[in-house]
């Protein structure tokens, strides 16, 4: 096996893919740049939090989009990670039009592509909201057939999975959708390729290696689709419901439902603080009490839309607290505030938020991790970060990847001697 694969992280966060590589094997991967930005902010928490950790001058605080082509041309990147916003993705018909398409400025999926482009690398691991597979509401899959086409045009196979993070040992029912997509050339490749897509989806393939599911498909949502060679008649014209995971090979799009095979959640009660360590000012006031019970109760309001439409706004009711023997929500950047979403714990008869010590504990990250910043970024970038341990899983699936290619090209030059 190589001695290194050379990581480059994009829209790094606080770390959460280094975390994850680093925990499976921190001499494997080795993270020779990283980019974190964040547009319209003298504070950039997350970078100092980021540079904190992991400190180096290959740390880049700048605009991703001006940062230039040759600095990637120059780098020997394998292993390419990031989590990037959903944006509109959509393309158009440049005015020269011998120069191709053009995608929309300031959308970041188009400075992902203008990386692989130019440095080409093994691997491209990706992480978004499940909602991309939905995208945009009026033309359901548009953007995610975008983004398939152009791994397609880039010489790319592509997997991915909607994973729930509680399903796979961690504490927090997070859902998101993680995207790998390998170089077709590689003997990886080719193996993969040995096997039908079916397989490949719920035995084989990349996430079904690393987070084993049934054989069976859920209810049947098994569909099969050729996405059209002209990126912009998909831009224009294509929609498609794709299903939690699936795989692209050549355009031809294989997407299934898949169930886990054995859930295995850490309760929240597991990740908690003991009482003695937890500040006075995280417990509930009264006011706070009595505000929590209303906007976690059920409720009908009367409400008068823009054009002067009166309508009933109706909310189901959500339990007082979060139970300590289940897994937490989805944590949100409004996380520490007097909001629905926000958790509420009751331990010894007394009502609290969480603390950011098991905000990150809820991620996998260790504990004061993000101690750098205020409170109440502290919150907001837990409600952004990805859990770690679903990071972990997959570097060390890539590792066994890197082990069997390795000897595959130790076999070649033996045959060739």
């Amino acid at each position: 096996m190589n001695n290194t694969l050379n990581v480059v992280e994009l829209f790094a966060g606080v770390g959460g893919f280094r975390v994850g590589l680093e925990k499976a094997d921190k001499k494997l991967f080795d993270t020779v740049w990283a980019n974190q930005w964040e547009p319209s902010k003298k504070a950039q928490d997350a970078f100092d939090c980021y540079n904190t950790h992991f400190p180096s001058s290959e740390n880049c605080n700048d605009d991703i989009a001006k940062v230039s082509n040759k600095t990637f041309e120059d780098m020997d990147i394998d292993l390419l990670v990031g989590g990037f916003p959903c944006q509109d993705y959509s393309v158009a018909r440049s005015l020269s039009k011998e120069k191709g398409i053009e995608g929309k400025k300031g959308v970041l999926f188009w400075e992902i592509k203008r990386i692989v482009e130019v440095s080409h690398p093994k691997y491209v691991l990706l992480e978004n909201v499940d909602r991309l597979l939905k995208s945009p509401s009026k033309q359901r899959g548009r953007d995610f057939s975008i983004m398939l086409a152009t791994f397609r045009d880039l010489g790319y196979i592509v997997e991915w999975r909607i994973i729930n993070a509680a399903e796979y040992g961690s504490s927090q029912r997070r859902r998101r959708i993680f995207i790998f997509a390998y170089d077709q050339s590689l003997a990886y490749a080719e193996r993969q390729l040995q096997h039908t897509t079916g397989e490949l989806l719920l035995k084989d393939g990349f996430f079904a290696k690393t987070f084993p599911v049934k054989d069976e498909v859920y209810k049947g949502r098994d569909e099969k689709v050729e996405l059209p060679q002209d990126i912009i008649e998909i831009s224009d014209e294509f929609s498609f419901e794709y299903h939690q995971a699936g795989i692209m090979i050549d355009g031809h799009v294989h997407t299934l439902h898949p169930e886990a095979l054995n859930p295995q959640a850490i309760p929240l009660g597991e990740i908690l603080q003991d009482e003695a360590e937890v500040d006075e000012s995280y417990y509930l006031n009264e006011a706070q009490i009595e505000k929590f019970a209303y906007l976690r109760g059920p409720k009908k309001i009367e409400r008068t839309s823009k054009d002067g439409h009166k309508y009933i706004f109706s909310e189901g009711g959500m339990s007082p607290t979060d139970l300590l023997e289940l897994p937490g929500r989805t944590m949100l950047t409004s996380e520490g505030t007097t909001n629905r979403s926000t958790h509420v714990v009751e331990v010894n008869g007394r009502k609290r938020f969480l603390t950011p010590i098991e905000c990150e504990r809820l991620n996998g990250f260790p504990d004061n991790w993000t101690a750098t910043m205020s409170k109440r970024m502290r919150y907001f970038c837990m409600g952004n970060a990805l859990v770690t341990q679903m990071i972990e899983k997959m570097a060390l699936t890539i590792k066994e990847i890197e082990a069997a290619e390795t000897h595959d090209m130790a076999q070649i030059s033996l045959s060739l001697k």
